[in-house]
């Protein structure tokens, strides 16, 4: 699966920090097939990518669109298609399928958010169903490349 995850407020924080077991997660989504990528409404956020120290898991970085999610992956050149999409807004999460999670405001050691999403997507993955109010099923699978 190609798995896009958003940066501001789902994996760093607006201080710049990264959420913890972001690196970790990244890991063993790439052990396990998947290939990560990184997109953001701001823009191309290839120095924070550096400065988190995701860049080796990291296999392409996006202008991730706000709106008309369909027209924008076709503007900005997105390719591959998203398969799974983790996001703290609903809206793109709901439209191509992925987990919503919790935004990430400030360091904070305790969050556990990454792991939950990790094991809820994996779940996922491997039997098509979740009993996590965050996950949201890819609406068009067939529309989707692996």
């Amino acid at each position: 699966m190609n798995i896009f995850f958003d940066v501001d407020y789902t994996i760093m924080s607006m201080d710049g920090k990264i959420r913890p077991h972001t690196q970790e997660v990244f890991s063993k989504f790439i052990s396990l097939g998947h290939t990560i990528f990184i997109w953001s409404g701001v823009g191309l956020r290839h120095k924070d990518i550096d400065r988190l120290e995701l860049t080796e898991y990291v296999s392409g970085i996006f202008v991730k669109p706000v709106t008309e999610y369909e027209t924008g992956i076709q503007r900005f050149q997105v390719n591959p298609r998203p398969d799974f999409v983790i996001d703290d807004h609903p809206e793109i999460v709901e439209f191509f399928g992925g987990y919503h999670v919790s935004p990430y405001y400030f360091k904070n050691d305790l969050d556990q958010e990454i792991l939950q999403l990790f094991e809820s997507t994996v779940k996922y993955f491997e039997t098509g169903l979740s009993d996590s109010r965050k996950l949201f099923p890819n609406p068009n699978p067939n529309n989707h490349e692996n």
